[in-house]
């Protein structure tokens, strides 16, 4: 195949008519039931989430990738989805809340590279009105690529039967899933025993279970009893998509050569795109892994970077590692750079505040505290000027930040002017630069460089 070609590979986007319906349990069991059958199958997450490509990773035995029409851009989409259809025999990419969703939403990228819509709908509490949200999920929009609808959280086959009456399109029925025997249900974790355990960020990721694939095996074995399940590689070939090959690929600048960046990366800083390690490899830099929790010290270094994830579950052994604490103070004591997004920052600062009222403290390189809430803080897309170049990305918390350390810049929303008390702050403490905001590294690798190069801001 030539590099101009375009690439043809069976894909399907699997959306929902809202969060919680059970899509990422049915694109990690329709994922794991293909791998086991032989077949190579890719994956991918719409939007920018961190937990559920945890999931399809461990189902599809590859890594997974983000895809945003805007956070990644539509030429990054092209690149990643044509490189997919060349090695794979089935792409699935989980969308994200609901169908029509967001700015851009699910249905933008199915539209977009024509990708057919597999609608997975909790349907727990309905019959006749089935048929109804399925057709307007198909004709909502017009020339929306449409696969067919599969029913979750279904009581018994009489209650499938209905469901499949209540169908205009007899083709559309993809089959029913039932509850899980435990008496949970599937896909969901507001029950305890459920599949796919959940916590206030969303799913608890797979590398936290002891028993993730059997997990993964029981949803993928429920799956095989459905149409859908059966469906040979050949019966996949339906929803064949000619993926365009991109129009030119940018060569990403060496602004890091010769220079080791630290990542940590364990259960309480987790959050890590894989595009933005594969990133810093592309700029030339060394990457070199670290866990907080667990190891006394920094490896040897030029610059540290601390993504986001869970310091709020693991207060006592981030204060415990007195150990880690002396050398992230001496690393930035040195004068060199500590980039830390979000639980990476929350970690920094003198002590938080947890959702019970206790304190506990932290590392203390930022001054200030964090306070955990029950009410979400921040949500959505936003973007941050570093010296003049722009990096895209998101923010999702559930904390606050009160510091007395400089604000250097703040976010903002797509398409929206700077305002002086809107946007997660960038704090400056020093070689330390921290925020709420979870960067997308290869929007802006210059930015990337920036904070990672000890540049002032």
């Amino acid at each position: 195949m030539s590099a101009s070609a375009s690439a043809r590979c069976p894909a399907l986007l699997i959306a929902a008519p809202a969060s919680g319906q059970g899509k990422t349990t049915v694109t990690a069991a329709l994922a794991r039931l293909h791998v086991r059958r032989g077949l190579e199958v890719r994956v991918f997450k719409c939007g920018p989430d961190f937990l559920d490509p945890h999931w399809h990773e461990l189902a599809s035995v590859a890594p997974v990738h983000q895809l945003d029409l805007w956070m990644t851009g539509q030429a990054d989409c092209v690149r990643r989805l044509h490189a997919a259809a060349q090695e794979a025999d089935l792409i699935l990419i989980e969308g994200v809340m609901g169908l029509f969703d967001g700015d851009p939403s699910a249905a933008d990228l199915a539209q977009r590279f024509g990708v057919p819509v597999l609608a997975v709908v909790d349907a727990s509490a309905m019959a006749g009105t089935f048929g109804a949200l399925a057709f307007g999920l198909q004709h909502y929009r017009p020339g929306l690529p449409w696969a067919g609808v599969l029913a979750n959280r279904v009581g018994s086959a009489r209650h499938a039967g209905m469901l499949q009456a209540g169908l205009r399109e007899p083709q559309d029925w993809l089959g029913a899933l039932m509850r899980v025997s435990s008496g949970t249900d599937m896909g969901t974790a507001r029950t305890a025993g459920a599949l796919l355990p959940e916590r206030h960020l969303g799913l608890v990721a797979a590398h936290e279970l002891r028993d993730s694939q059997q997990r993964l095996d029981a949803a993928a074995d429920a799956l095989a009893a459905t149409p859908l399940g059966q469906m040979t590689a050949q019966d996949l070939q339906r929803w064949a998509v000619d993926f365009p090959a991109p129009a030119h690929t940018d060569a990403v600048p060496g602004l890091l050569a010769g220079r080791t960046v630290a990542v940590a990366r364990d259960a309480a800083f987790c959050f890590i795109y894989t595009a933005n390690v594969q990133c810093l490899t592309q700029m030339g830099a060394r990457v070199v892994f670290f866990s907080p929790l667990h190891d006394a010290a920094l490896p040897e270094c030029d610059a540290v970077w601390l993504p986001g994830g869970y310091p709020e579950l693991h207060t006592a052994p981030i204060a415990a590692n007195t150990g880690m604490q002396a050398s992230l103070r001496a690393h930035v004591a040195a004068g060199k750079p500590l980039w830390a997004e979000c639980g990476g920052m929350m970690a920094l600062f003198e002590s938080i505040t947890l959702a019970d009222g206790s304190m506990a403290p932290l590392w203390g390189l930022l001054p200030g505290r964090v306070t955990m809430q029950k009410r979400l803080a921040a949500l959505g897309p936003q973007q941050l000027d570093v010296a003049g170049h722009t990096l895209r990305g998101h923010t999702f918390h559930y904390s606050t930040s009160d510091s007395s350390a400089t604000v250097v810049a703040r976010t903002t929303r797509p398409d929206e002017a700077p305002a002086p008390d809107s946007g997660e702050v960038l704090y400056q403490q020093g070689s330390i630069h921290a925020s709420y905001f979870h960067a997308w590294f290869p929007s802006s690798p210059e930015a990337v460089a920036h904070l990672l190069d000890a540049v002032p801001v």
